[in-house]
Order: structure tokens, then C-alpha cells, then sequence
């Protein structure tokens, strides 16, 4: 009787342990994944590629700029596919992911350089972008950048 409590108990722990790696090994895919959503949407702006940045925003997404200026969904493609925007460098750095649920909340560094209507830009920002799961994927719902008070 007591061999077989053993052997009861062994294969409980052994099948705790199992199913703790996978919920663990499933949660740690979903940062990375993240990370690569961030990419993917730095690379379709930097091009100008409002079409292939229409699938990573929500339909209710809204973005605050460095001047407090807010956009939409519309507003942000728009501004995107503009022709007299030339992005040089658009890059991220200290991206940090916090996962709650089916929500990502993402922070981290912006730097950005270009030239607007002919006139050269540069700006260094902190950012908070807001990723929801949705039956289609991941898809950004809110984001916000601004100028750090000391650089």
C-alpha cells in the first residue's frame, strides 16, 4: 500500500511539473512575440507602408504624439502614407513587455529622424504602446510617446 501512495504521489508531482512548464513555456512565447509586432510596425512606418500597418492597429486605436496631438486609426495611416515624410532612423531600444492576460502593456526608448515637408526633423522619446489580443491576432490599441524632461 505504500509503494502504490508512492507512486501516486510521484506521478502527481511529475504531472504538476509537466503541465507548470508548459503554462509557463506558453506565457513566455507571448512576449517575444510582442517584441516582434513592435518591429513589424516600426519597419511599415519607417517605409511608409500604412497598408501593411493596417492589420497591427486596432480599429479603435489611438496614438498621442510628442505635442499632445492625438490620432486615429485613420488619422495615424494617413499620416504614415504621406509622401513628404521620409523617415532616415526609426528605432526602439529598452523594450520592456508586461503581460496581463490577453493585454500587453510595452515601454521603452524611440528615436526617430527624417525629414517632413522638406524640413529635418529628430526627436528621442519614452513610449507605452497597449497590445490586445483579438480573434484576428494582436493588434495595438493605444499608444503614447513624449519627450523625456531631461535627455
Amino acid at each position: 500500500m505504500k509503494f502504490q501512495l508512492w507512486i501516486f504521489t510521484l506521478s502527481a508531482l511529475a504531472f504538476l511539473a509537466l503541465n507548470c512548464a508548459t503554462a509557463q513555456t506558453k506565457g513566455d512565447t507571448a512576449p517575444s512575440k510582442i517584441v516582434a509586432l513592435e518591429a513589424k510596425w516600426n519597419d511599415t512606418y519607417k517605409r511608409g507602408d500604412a497598408a501593411g500597418m493596417e492589420s497591427l492597429l486596432g480599429d479603435d486605436f489611438i496614438i498621442t504624439v510628442e505635442d499632445g496631438t492625438t490620432y486615429s486609426k485613420t488619422g495615424y495611416l494617413a499620416h504614415t502614407a504621406d509622401s513628404e515624410l521620409h523617415v532616415q532612423i526609426s528605432e526602439m531600444k529598452d523594450l520592456k513587455v508586461r503581460m496581463h492576460d490577453d493585454v500587453a502593456i510595452v515601454t521603452g526608448a524611440y528615436h526617430e529622424k527624417g525629414t517632413s515637408k522638406g524640413r529635418p526633423y529628430e526627436s528621442r522619446d519614452r513610449l507605452t504602446d497597449v497590445w490586445m489580443k483579438t480573434g484576428t491576432g494582436w493588434q495595438v490599441i493605444a499608444a503614447h510617446y513624449s519627450i523625456p524632461t531631461s535627455q
